[in-house]
C-alpha cells in the first residue's frame, strides 16, 4: 500500500489533534456551568489548573522533558497569565450569569480577535474583510447582550466577560504561536499551565472552602476539566498550532457552540433563546467574513520534506517547523 507523503501525514495529524481539542473544549462548557455551581470562578480555575499541571508534569518526567529553551519563555508567560489565568477565571464567572451555549458562541469570535491581535502585534496588516467581520460579531454580541437584557444586568455582565474571555483566549494563541518555534506543545502547555496555576494562587483558600463543601459530583467536573480539556486538549492545540496557521486553527473552533449547545440540552437541559442563537450565529458569521478571502500574495507553505512523520504517542513531545502563515 502506497504511504501518504510526510506532508499530508502531518496535516491528517494536525486535523486528528484539532478534532479532539474542539470535542474537550467544547465539553468544558458544560462541565464548568455544572461545577460553578458549587465553586467560585477563581478557586474553580485554581483547581482546574492544578489538577492539570499535576497531570503534565507527570507525562514530561515520564518523557524527561527538559525546560524549554530560553526565547520559548515570553510566549509561554504571556499565554499562561492571558489563556490558561485570566480566560478560565473570567469564563467560569461569565457562565454563571449565562448558560453554556451562550458563552460558547460569544468567546468564539475569538478567532477574529486573534486576527486583529496578529495583524496589529505581528505587523500583517488589517484587510477590509478583516475590519467589516469585527464588525458584523460585534453586532452581534450586541444582539446577544440585547437578548439576554431581559433577565437582568447580571446576564449582560455575563456576555461582557465571555467577550473578555474571548480577548484573553485570542491573546493567549497569538503568544502560543511563536514559542512554539522554541519548545515542543508539551512544554509549552505544561508551564502555560503551571504559570497560570501560580497566577491564581490567591484563590487557594477560596478553593479549600468550596471543596469542603462541594458535592462529588462538582468535584469530579473540576478534576475532570484539569485532566481532559485542559491537560490533554490544550496539548493537542499546541501540537496542531505547531503544523498549521493561528487562522486555521482558530477556524476549527467554529464547530464548538453547536457541540456546546447539543452537550447543554442533553446534560444541562439548557438552550439559549432564539434571539440569543441569532446573535450568536451573527457572531460566528462575522468569523466567517473576516476569513472569507486571502491577503494578495499571501499562501500557506507545506510543511518541509525533511519533516519526520510522527505517531500520536510521540508527537506531543516535538514541535514540526512553522509554517508561513496565511492570516495568524
Amino acid at each position: 500500500m502506497k504511504s501518504l507523503p510526510v506532508g499530508r501525514q502531518t496535516d491528517l495529524l494536525a486535523a486528528a489533534a484539532a478534532s479532539v481539542t474542539v470535542l474537550l473544549w467544547a465539553s468544558a462548557f458544560v462541565s464548568i456551568r455544572s461545577a460553578g455551581e458549587a465553586y467560585a470562578p477563581g478557586a474553580l480555575a485554581l483547581g482546574r489548573l492544578l489538577s492539570g499541571a499535576l497531570v503534565l508534569g507527570v507525562i514530561c518526567l515520564i518523557r524527561r522533558e527538559g525546560l524549554p529553551a530560553r526565547a520559548a519563555w515570553p510566549g509561554i508567560v504571556v499565554s499562561g497569565l492571558l489563556w490558561f489565568g485570566l480566560y478560565m477565571v473570567v469564563l467560569n464567572w461569565g457562565e454563571q450569569k449565562v448558560d453554556a451555549g451562550t458563552a460558547a458562541l460569544v468567546v468564539n469570535i475569538g478567532p477574529l480577535i486573534m486576527a486583529l491581535l496578529a495583524g496589529w502585534l505581528l505587523k500583517e496588516g488589517l484587510p477590509s474583510r478583516l475590519l467589516a467581520g469585527m464588525a458584523v460579531s460585534f453586532a452581534g454580541a450586541a444582539v446577544v447582550g440585547l437578548s439576554m437584557s431581559g433577565e437582568g444586568g447580571a446576564s449582560v455582565l455575563g456576555v461582557l466577560l465571555c467577550l473578555l474571555a474571548a480577548v484573553a483566549y485570542a491573546g493567549g494563541v497569538v503568544a502560543q504561536k511563536p514559542a512554539l518555534r522554541h519548545g515542543s506543545a508539551l512544554q509549552v502547555t505544561t508551564y502555560g499551565c503551571v504559570i497560570g496555576a501560580v497566577a491564581c494562587l490567591p484563590f487557594a483558600g477560596q478553593l479549600v472552602s468550596d471543596a469542603r463543601d462541594a458535592p462529588l459530583s462538582a468535584t469530579l467536573n473540576m478534576l475532570y476539566l484539569g485532566v481532559f480539556p485542559t491537560a490533554l486538549a490544550f496539548t493537542t492545540w499546541a501540537f496542531a498550532l505547531a503544523r498549521t496557521t493561528a487562522g486555521r486553527m482558530g477556524a476549527t473552533t467554529y464547530a464548538v457552540p453547536a457541540l456546546v449547545v447539543l452537550m447543554s440540552w442533553v446534560a444541562l437541559d439548557e438552550v439559549p433563546g432564539w434571539i440569543t442563537l441569532v446573535g450568536g450565529l451573527v457572531c460566528l458569521s462575522g468569523v466567517a467574513v473576516s476569513r472569507s478571502g486571502r491577503r494578495p500574495g499571501a499562501t500557506a507553505v507545506a510543511a518541509p520534506a525533511t519533516t519526520p512523520a510522527t505517531t500520536p504517542a510521540t508527537a506531543v513531545g516535538a514541535a514540526a517547523p512553522e509554517r508561513r502563515s496565511e492570516r495568524a
